[in-house]
């Protein structure tokens, strides 16, 4: 049975706002993607979740974003590749800092949100994005999700890349996201998305919304943490592994 790494995207409060249940549900992943400023999270929220993964030996992600705050980071931007490479450096700068202050290093990098998505489907973009991780270090891993052209970039650049899915999202036959906006996006059923998540590990297959299976890598599964049933998703998907043997451990253990 194959290893399998568990995502979450976290430090995302800032300022008086707290978003998500950071404390808890770093006892039920294996790698932190942390917001690095641009979408969400601040300076003194990127060094308490630095310092709560190291502590729990969890992997530290950059999860750099675009800068829209107010949108948190998921609505498209017209971006050249120059000022995706250089917003994508600019935050895993700042992150790694934090990260080495506290006695760590940055196992991965995964864009949040619409830069994610934009670079699933944009190869210019994709590449910019792979070759800022690779410019600062090669042996950072790039998240990506599955079959995009993120992780096509990530591996032509000669970085380690993570494929990666989704428990709580539903899938287009193109192997994209169903779009937050379009109904049926979120999976709010946790045992359907438990089931989702162990095909894709065992089988190497999702359903689309349209009825067709696509066929899809897994390495690494995002859990969301801003949820009001986040931890007891999580907790519930977590078991459901651990039920069907599945090994759950951090990524640079095991890509």
């Amino acid at each position: 049975m194959p290893s399998i790494d568990l995502n979450c995207d976290m430090g995302e409060s800032f300022g008086a706002y707290t978003i998500g249940c950071d404390k808890e549900i770093l006892d039920l992943i294996t790698s932190a993607n942390i917001a690095c400023g641009f979408h969400a999270g601040d300076p003194a929220v990127m060094r308490k979740t630095v310092r709560m993964a190291l502590e729990k030996g969890i992997g530290i992600g950059a999860h750099p974003g675009l800068p829209d705050l107010a949108g948190f980071g998921r609505r498209n931007m017209q971006i050249s590749a120059q000022e995706a490479y250089d917003m994508t450096v600019y935050q895993i700068g700042a992150l790694a800092a934090f990260a080495k202050a506290e006695g760590g290093t940055i196992q991965h990098v995964k864009p949040h949100g619409a830069l994610y998505n934009m670079a699933a489907k944009d190869r210019e973009l994709a590449q910019a994005i792979a070759k800022a991780v690779y410019d600062v270090d090669p042996e950072i891993i790039l998240f990506g999700l599955a079959g995009s052209e993120l992780v096509k970039a990530g591996t032509k650049t000669g970085l380690k890349t993570a494929s990666e899915v989704f428990a709580d999202r539903t899938y287009q036959r193109d192997g994209s996201l169903t779009p937050r906006r379009e109904p049926g996006a979120l999976i709010e059923n946790r045992e359907t998305a438990a089931d989702q998540v162990i095909r894709m590990i065992k089988e190497g297959s999702v359903t689309s919304v349209q009825g067709e299976d696509v066929r899809v890598q897994a390495d690494t599964i995002c859990i969301h943490g801003d949820g009001q049933q986040a931890l007891v998703f999580a907790k519930f998907i977590r078991q459901s592994l651990e039920h069907e043997g599945i090994k759950i451990e951090k990524i640079s253990n095991f890509l």
